[in-house]
């Protein structure tokens, strides 16, 4: 009797524990296409801001990030040259601090949600909700929401007269 109850016990937590590795690795092994988006002309305006995404814990090799990203006045503009490193539920963040470099950053501060990174590799828009000041958001991170961990962060120049 007390073997069949470790047998069932486990057998429960193999199968967690299977699941929750299942759903870790899902994203390195089955990684969204490369995004090829482009900036129509009404979406691009007048160029606010650019910046490029870097690596905030070098000795940390699954979170990084690189290439660069463009403001514009409704639309953030990942370029062809954006590149992070996989995971789940990945989003990417306006935030109102300068210099962020690690995940308490972010955390403690009233960041803005422009939506679900939809590739981790390629161009893509995002469009900027109405009324948000951007001259008050100098940077834009990529944040995974699930685990609540910085994945890479991009220090914004603002353009001269914007």
């Amino acid at each position: 009797m007390r073997w069949i109850r470790g047998f069932l016990v486990g057998g429960l937590l193999g199968t967690l524990f299977g699941l929750a590795l299942g759903l870790f690795l899902f994203p390195y092994i089955f990684p969204p296409p490369e995004a090829r988006e482009t900036l129509s002309r009404s979406e691009s305006g007048k160029l606010v801001a650019k910046g490029s995404f870097i690596q905030p814990n070098p000795n940390d090799p699954v979170h990084y990030g690189k290439g660069t990203v463009s403001v514009y006045p409704s639309t953030v503009f990942l370029g062809e040259d954006f590149e992070v490193g996989p995971g789940p539920d990945f989003h990417v963040y306006l935030v109102p601090k300068a210099e962020i470099r690690s995940s308490s950053d972010v955390t403690d501060t009233m960041y803005v949600d422009l939506g679900r990174l939809r590739a981790f590799k390629g161009s893509q828009n995002y469009a900027i909700p109405a009324g948000v000041d951007l001259a008050k958001f100098p940077s834009l991170v990529i944040w995974c929401q699930q685990f609540s961990v910085l994945i890479s962060p991009a220090d914004l120049t603002f353009e001269q007269g914007s």
